[in-house]
């Protein structure tokens, strides 16, 4: 497939492991408008794009993200009616789009924390899948600080992640801290510095290798959306009718004549085509 040549992001393919690189290092990649719609762009490319089966998200230089771009509106950054914005109504957060791009994406997505993470450079990662973190990174949860308030659906995604009170210290205090702590409240998975990325390449490339690749966009979807269940009767309906759809399938003969012949599955199913809607089974009532 080809892609359109961005500014504020990079992207390469290699071996069905796409990178994407958050790319204004002299800004320490700082968030910006353009850097969501050109983020969100690309997530509609890779999802129909059968030659990208994992994703790994880390940033140009010495830091991954470094917050909001502030330099340029200075103390009217936030201010909607100030930067040209209609104030009498409410106007989408950034961040917001973004991560609800990212949790409605079909791809497995690795975020590889290689420097500061701060605001909405941490904020951004959490609808991610699996998120590893330089053990020098720096990461901040910063917004009682600039006199907002939690963004990008963090508040939804947080606690979920690390727990409510765990969510509230970070936020109360809006302090900046260091991957071993992130990593001991369950945010990220430590990894020393010169080897990040190649965990990350390690991890993307074992799910691009032996996942099929439909049943990696349903199970990313499952679990996510799974988070929004009020039991597990519900769950149970959707991969009740997740297994019955996907064992009449190819990929499900193929998984299990590969085993028993021992030898690698080729995958025919693509994500963008075959993935089968279960979820309207969450509530069916002839299912008890």
């Amino acid at each position: 497939m080809d892609y359109p040549e961005y500014e504020h992001i990079s992207f390469n393919v290699v071996d069905r492991v796409g990178t994407i690189t958050l790319n204004r290092p002299d800004r320490l990649n700082a968030f910006t408008r353009q850097m969501m719609a050109e983020f969100i762009d690309l997530l509609d490319h890779t999802d129909v794009d059968d030659g990208v089966r994992a994703l790994i998200v880390t940033g140009a230089g010495r830091g991954f993200c470094a917050g909001a771009e502030l330099g340029d509106a200075g103390g009217d950054t936030f201010d909607a009616g100030a930067r040209g914005r209609d104030p009498e109504q409410v106007n989408r957060d950034g961040g917001g789009m973004l991560t609800l791009r990212i949790f409605e994406s079909t791809t497995p997505i690795i975020a590889a924390i290689n420097g500061p993470a701060v605001g909405v450079g941490i904020t951004m990662t959490l609808p991610m899948d699996i998120r590893l973190a330089a053990e020098s990174a720096k990461i901040g949860f910063v917004f009682a600080r600039r006199g907002i308030v939690p963004e990008a659906a963090s508040s939804w995604f947080l606690p979920r992640l690390v727990g409510v009170s765990q969510a509230l210290e970070w936020c109360y205090s809006g302090r900046v801290f260091m991957a071993p702590e992130a990593a001991e409240g369950g945010l990220v998975q430590l990894v020393p510095d010169d080897q990040l990325l190649a965990r990350a390449n390690e991890i993307a490339a074992e799910i691009a290798t032996h996942a099929a690749p439909v049943s990696a966009a349903l199970t990313r979807q499952m679990m996510w959306r799974g988070l929004t269940f009020d039991h597990p009767m519900q769950a149970h309906r959707v991969d009740s009718r997740a297994i019955q759809e996907l064992g009449a399938m190819a990929d499900a003969k193929e998984g299990v004549v590969s085993f028993l012949e021992k030898r690698d599955p080729e995958w025919s199913l693509k994500p963008a085509e075959d993935t089968p809607d279960v979820f309207p089974f969450v509530e069916d009532p002839e299912f008890s």
